[in-house]
C-alpha cells in the first residue's frame, strides 16, 4: 500500500504568552504571522514557515515541565526544519545568547529550545 501522506502542514507548540513567542520566532527563524486564523476561543497564533508549512502556538499553562528535560534537544521530542543559511541563524542564536547544540548525527545540524522548552532542530542544506 502506497504512503498517503504528502507533507507536515504544521507542528503545534504549546507556549505561555503568544506575542512573546512570535517575536522570538520573527526575530530567530523569520516566519512570519499568518493572519487567516480564526478565532479559535484561546489565544495563539499561526506562524507561516513557508508556503505550506506552518508552526501553530497555542497559548496556555505549559503541561510540560521546562527543567529537567534531556540537556542534548536530539534526544527529546523536537521537530526539524531544513535551513538554506544555517550559519545566519547561529548568529542570531549566539546575538541572543541563546544555548544551542550541534548534532552528534555528523550533519551540519543543530538543536535549541523556544522560551518554553519546546526542541527545534535546523539542518543546514
Amino acid at each position: 500500500m502506497k504512503n498517503n501522506l504528502l507533507a507536515i502542514h504544521h507542528v503545534s507548540f504549546i507556549v505561555q504568552d503568544t506575542q512573546a513567542s512570535i517575536d522570538f520566532y520573527i526575530k530567530i527563524l523569520g516566519v512570519s504571522i499568518n493572519k487567516q486564523r480564526p478565532d479559535l476561543g484561546y489565544a495563539g497564533a499561526w506562524l507561516d514557515v513557508n508556503e505550506h508549512q506552518q508552526i501553530h502556538l497555542l497559548e496556555l499553562p505549559n503541561p510540560d515541565p521546562i527543567h529537567n528535560r534531556p540537556k542534548h534537544g536530539g534526544r527529546d521530542r523536537h521537530v526539524a526544519f531544513s535551513v538554506a543559511n544555517l550559519q545566519s541563524i547561529i548568529n542570531k542564536l549566539e546575538y541572543a545568547k541563546i544555548t544551542y547544540s550541534l548534532s552528534k548525527s555528523g550533519r551540519r545540524a543543530l538543536f535549541f529550545r523556544d522560551l518554553d522548552g519546546n526542541t527545534i532542530e535546523l539542518i543546514g542544506t
